[in-house]
């Protein structure tokens, strides 16, 4: 179960990226931040922002155009 659910649906990149940002800034190390998109181009761009900043990609998923991150924040 995330810790915060972030809606990313209709914004496109970098959008997405940057408010997930915000988003774990405001958060501890260990929390699960849960992101959700419309952006087919976010899951390259998660996958990067995750290897760069060092928090865990721990699933995605795609239904019916609807993205889903799971991300750990580092630390």
């Amino acid at each position: 179960m995330a810790d915060q659910v972030l809606d990313t649906k209709g914004l496109n990149c970098p959008l997405p990226i940057l408010k997930a940002k915000k988003a774990l800034n405001s958060m501890e190390g260990g929390q699960l931040l849960e992101v959700i998109s419309t952006d087919p181009g976010s899951v390259a761009d998660f996958s990067a922002f995750c290897r760069t900043t060092g928090n865990e990609l721990m699933e995605q998923s795609e239904t019916d155009g609807i993205y889903t991150y799971l991300i750990c924040k580092a630390g």
